[in-house]
C-alpha cells in the first residue's frame, strides 16, 4: 500500500486525487494533505479520510485540527509526513519549493505543477536523480509523453506534439479578442479547472508553459516540439518517429487518468469512467495561431534564449493574470507586459533554488510596477 500526501487537495487535482484514493482504499493510504484557504473543505476531507496530518497554509487555521500552517507549513508537512509519493497539485511558482522538500525528503513526485520544471527544470532533474526518485508528471499532455516515450530510444525521436483545445476564444481574430471579458476568459469549454490555468488557457500561456515543461523534462530539442490545437481533446500527445510515423495517447479528457498512472507508477489499472469509444468522433487538428494568440511564440522565444527568461516568462505571466482578474489590465496586455519583461536582460542563469526564487521576486515587483502604471 502506497502512502500518499496530497498537495492542494482541494483544487481539481487534488479532488480528482481524491477520488482515486477513494476507489481504491486497499492500494493507497492517504497520510497528508495541504490546502490554501479551504479550511472547511480541507477538515471534511480529512475527516472522511482520517488523515491527522493536515496543513492550512494561507490563513491562520480555525481548528485545532489542523497542525501545520502559515509559512513553511508545506515543507514541514512534506518532511515531517512518512510518505511514499507526493501529488503536487499546488497552482503557480509557489509549488516548487513543495516539489523540492519531496524529492528531498526521499519520496516520488507526482507533478501537475508545471511551474517546477518551468523554473528549476535542470536542478529539479538533478535532485531527482541523486536521491533516486521518480518524478512522474500528471499533466495530460506530459504524461501521454512519459508512456510514449518510455520505450523510444532518443535517436529514434522525430518530433513530439502537445495538443491544446484551444481555449474559449479559438478562432477570434484581433478585434474580437479586443472585447474578450475576464469572465469568458475563465470558462474552458473541455476541462474544469481553477481560474489560474484556465485564464493561461485562453491566451495559450499554458501551451507555452508546457513547451517549456517538456523541453526540460524529457531532454528533447526545442525545435522539435509542437502544438497542434485539438478541440475535442481526445488526443493528448503525439510522438513521430525518425521513420515519419506517429504515435498518439487518446483517452477522455479526464484528469484522473494520468494522476492515477502516476500513484499507480509502474503498475497501471482501469479508470472508470474513462473508457472511450472512438465510434462515431471527429478528431479535428490546426496549427495554433501564434499572431493573435502571441504567449505561444513568446514561451518559445523564453527557451530558446535559456538563462533566467523561462522564470521569467512564468512569472510575469502570474502577474499579469491576476491583474486581468482584478480588472487592472485587459485580456490582450497580457502578452504586452510579457515581452516588455522579456526584452530586458535575463541572461544570467541560476544555480540554486534560492536564486531561482530571488529572480522570480524581482521579475513580479517589475511586473507589478509596469501593470500600475497602467492603472
Amino acid at each position: 500500500m502506497k502512502k500518499v500526501i496530497v498537495l492542494g487537495s482541494t483544487g481539481s487535482i487534488g479532488i480528482s486525487a481524491l477520488d482515486i484514493i477513494k476507489n481504491n482504499r486497499d492500494d493507497f493510504d492517504l497520510v497528508g494533505i495541504s490546502a490554501n484557504r479551504r479550511e472547511k473543505e480541507v477538515l471534511e476531507q480529512a475527516d472522511y479520510f482520517n488523515v491527522h496530518n493536515i496543513t492550512l497554509s494561507g490563513k491562520a487555521p480555525q481548528s485545532s485540527k489542523i497542525n501545520f500552517s502559515g509559512e513553511n507549513s508545506i515543507i514541514k508537512l512534506i518532511e515531517e509526513t512518512e510518505a511514499d509519493i507526493v501529488v503536487n497539485g499546488i497552482s503557480g511558482a509557489v509549488g516548487m519549493a513543495p516539489s523540492v522538500a519531496a524529492l528531498k525528503s526521499g519520496k516520488d513526485l507526482a507533478l501537475a505543477n508545471k511551474e517546477t520544471m518551468v523554473m528549476a527544470g535542470p536542478l529539479i532533474k538533478k535532485l531527482a536523480d541523486e536521491k533516486k526518485q521518480n518524478i512522474l508528471p500528471v499533466d495530460s499532455e506530459h504524461s501521454a509523453l512519459f508512456y510514449l516515450l518510455e520505450k523510444k530510444k532518443r535517436e529514434q525521436i522525430d518530433e513530439i506534439i502537445i495538443t491544446a483545445s484551444g481555449g474559449p476564444f479559438r478562432g477570434f481574430t484581433a478585434d474580437q479578442l479586443k472585447n474578450v471579458t475576464k469572465e469568458q476568459a475563465m470558462k474552458h469549454p473541455t476541462w474544469d479547472m481553477g481560474y489560474k490555468i484556465t485564464i493561461d488557457s485562453a491566451s495559450l500561456a499554458n501551451k507555452g508553459l508546457e513547451v517549456i515543461e517538456a523541453w526540460r523534462l524529457f531532454d528533447i530539442d526545442l525545435d522539435k516540439i509542437k502544438v497542434l490545437v485539438h478541440p475535442q481533446s481526445y488526443v493528448h500527445s503525439l510522438v513521430r518517429t525518425t521513420d515519419l510515423a506517429m504515435y498518439a495517447q487518446i483517452s477522455k479528457p479526464d484528469m484522473r487518468l494520468p494522476i492515477q498512472n502516476a500513484m499507480y507508477y509502474p503498475e497501471m489499472k482501469a479508470v472508470p469512467g474513462t473508457y472511450l469509444d472512438l465510434a462515431g468522433k471527429d478528431l479535428s487538428f490546426t496549427a495554433p495561431d501564434v499572431k493573435n494568440f502571441p504567449m505561444l511564440p513568446l514561451a518559445y522565444r523564453s527557451a530558446e534564449a535559456a538563462g533566467s527568461y523561462p522564470i521569467v516568462y512564468n512569472a510575469v505571466n502570474e502577474i499579469a493574470v491576476q491583474a486581468l482578474v482584478d480588472g487592472i489590465i485587459h485580456f490582450t496586455e497580457i502578452p504586452e507586459i510579457t515581452e516588455n519583461l522579456l526584452n530586458m536582460d535575463w541572461t544570467h542563469e541560476a544555480s540554486s533554488f534560492d536564486e531561482i526564487l530571488g529572480i522570480d521576486e524581482r521579475v513580479r515587483k517589475i511586473a507589478e510596477s509596469l501593470i500600475n502604471q497602467r492603472k
